[in-house]
């Protein structure tokens, strides 16, 4: 569904009112029938001849993703990753509002990242419950990971983007997405590699990955 919705968003930039579930898949990479099963779950229909409305498939996918409205975000984490995360919040981050960054450095805190500021990681809870932040991105070395998710469960935050190459444990009703560079950088190693030892097939290393829910 975001690939549908950056497709989407891109085709109405350009002024295109309609597009054809063909044309969205192959921009998508998609088949046309995989695309048309995935909208299904949106309650919506183009029209036969014509194809799909561009603005108004665009605002139902936003719905399903729940982007109809600003979600407030924030960073736990100063350094070079959590800087370059806020960098990029700044200008590409469509639907989300950076509302602050979090850090235990004295030096860094009172600065501002990406145009939010930096205040001390204990005011986690009190800005959260004054500007309703919904998500946080981790982007805090690995042992102090937990600790950070711990607060954000406490503070109320239901979404956390780990970059920490660590998992963290949170209750059910809080949702997680890891994002460890350096094991996708790994899996794309052995994908490229120009030998492979006998008796290891690339679906090995596919299978010992966890499996996710995809949108």
């Amino acid at each position: 569904m975001p690939g549908y919705l950056q497709a989407l968003d891109e085709l109405a930039a350009a002024g295109q009112q309609t597009v054809s579930s063909e044309e969205l898949a192959g921009r998508c990479s998609v088949g046309s029938a995989i695309l048309r099963r995935d909208l299904s779950h949106l309650d919506f229909a183009g029209r036969r001849g014509v194809g799909y409305d561009t603005a108004a498939l665009g605002a139902a996918v936003r719905r399903f993703l729940g982007l109809d409205r600003t979600r407030r975000i924030a960073i736990a984490g100063a350094g070079r990753l959590g800087s370059a995360i806020a960098d990029y919040a700044a200008v590409r981050f469509s639907g989300f509002e950076l509302t602050a960054v979090f850090d235990t450095a004295p030096e860094v805190v009172g600065a501002t990242v990406g145009a939010a500021p930096v205040l001390p990681v204990e005011q986690l809870a009190s800005v959260t419950a004054e500007t309703g932040i919904e998500m946080l991105i981790i982007a805090v070395p690995a042992p102090a990971a937990q600790a950070v998710a711990d607060a954000a469960v406490a503070a109320g935050i239901t979404g956390l983007l780990n970059f920490a190459p660590t998992p963290v444990t949170v209750p059910e009703d809080v949702h997680v997405r890891h994002v460890d560079l350096a094991t996708e950088l790994r899996v794309l190693a052995h994908y490229t590699a120009p030998a492979r030892p006998a008796g290891i097939d690339s679906t090995d290393l596919r299978n010992t990955r966890p499996r996710e829910h995809a949108l």
